[in-house]
């Protein structure tokens, strides 16, 4: 299906960290969106060209919205440009895109929802939605700024971790769930490439079932350019190779579908 561009309105906007920003938008791709989908969103500079994939973190369907949580990461940057907007300013985005959660398959069971760093934002949806037996939410920040803490808690049992110890567990996710003696039936995971092959070790030694949202940089969001591809183990019907189109075969992999 073929998604249309759209200039959807900024309805809030704030930094809830440092360097992190929330933006809430009004856009017709809150009608369809779920847990783990991602919009891309363009700058108003016509000298960047390419839009920015930013997962949606919170969904309100009854007033048309999406919430987005992003790092700024530099100056001159999209990002940075999506940091300075205002209420009433339009931002092109299109959306929703990829494929989200299953949230079906955790119906009760006990659950794994784990967000690492600018993954955080994902699980908050997704927590929202799943209706399982047993909820636990594990996220991993760099430092005591755990943001959207407040939101988890609301959802599940909440463990954290911190790179530098200054809240919850000293290390990363895994340490969380070690420390804390922490079982699972089916893992949810989104973060960084690292963290995302320990659980999927992890997963695999213990036989459970792991889904993972795999973080790339994209070009077209739409599937068209394989700037976003990942190994496979079975050969994509587009290209005849060994590999998956992140941006529209994923984000959301099952842990044994693909080599990370």
């Amino acid at each position: 299906m073929t998604r249309e561009k759209e200039n959807a309105a900024v309805i809030s906007q704030e930094e809830i960290a440092h360097g992190i920003y929330s933006m809430w938008i009004k856009t017709e791709a809150a009608n369809t969106a779920k847990p783990g989908q991602f919009i891309s969103m363009y700058t108003n500079d016509g000298s960047k060209l390419l839009p920015r994939p930013i997962s949606i973190c919170e969904i309100d369907k009854e007033n048309g919205a999406l919430r987005v949580v992003y790092r700024v990461t530099g100056e001159n940057t999209g990002t940075e440009l999506f940091s300075q907007m205002k209420e009433g300013d339009t931002i092109p985005v299109i959306g929703p895109l990829g494929n989200g959660f299953p949230v079906e398959k955790a119906e009760g069971k006990r659950a794994f929802l784990i967000g690492g760093g600018i993954g955080v934002p994902p699980i908050l949806e997704l927590a929202k939605q799943m209706g399982c037996d047993k909820k636990q939410i594990i996220v991993g920040y760099r430092n005591e700024e755990t943001f959207l803490e407040t939101e988890f808690r609301q959802n599940g049992e909440v463990y954290i971790s911190t790179e530098d110890g200054s809240a919850g567990t000293k290390g990363n996710v895994m340490d969380a769930i070690r420390e804390k003696g922490l079982e699972a039936d089916i893992i949810y995971a989104c973060g960084p490439t690292p963290m995302l092959r320990a659980i999927k070790t992890y997963a695999e030694e213990n036989g459970i079932e792991c889904y993972i949202s795999l973080e790339e940089r994209m070009a077209c969001g739409i599937g068209a350019c394989l700037a976003c591809v990942c190994k496979t183990k079975e050969k994509d019907h587009h290209s005849n190779v060994n590999n998956k189109r992140i941006c529209k075969d994923g984000p959301v992999f099952l842990s044994t579908e693909v080599e990370i």
